[in-house]
């Protein structure tokens, strides 16, 4: 995984223009609607964090989630937190929902 001064080399503009331009990758696996949340939206993030992303899926499987949670973590060589949005707990849907920015093109 990478080191704290690598942590901080993704923004979320870089976060979300890498993943636009995968976005034909990303719906082959599956994905409607991508987001970012949590400390790499904010620039927030330090040694140690993963990056959070909401994911809405076309056909949601176990499968399909690995699939993606492993190309994320391939893609920017950190944890990932993928959460299914329709499995959101009712208490956080609200915040995360309010402040997730999604990726352009999916």
């Amino acid at each position: 995984m990478k080191s704290a001064t690598q942590v901080q080399r993704w923004t979320e503009k870089e976060i979300l223009k890498t993943l636009a331009t995968r976005s034909q990758e990303l719906r082959k696996m599956g994905v409607r609607k991508l987001g970012l949340f949590g400390s790499y939206l904010y620039g927030t993030a330090r040694e140690g964090s993963d990056m959070d992303f909401l994911v809405v899926l076309a056909r949601p499987s176990f499968d399909d989630y690995m699939d993606i949670k492993f190309f994320l973590e391939d893609l920017f060589q950190c944890q990932v937190d993928l959460v299914i949005e329709e499995n959101l707990k009712v208490g956080l849907r609200p915040y995360i929902l309010s402040e997730v920015k999604y990726v352009s093109g999916l």
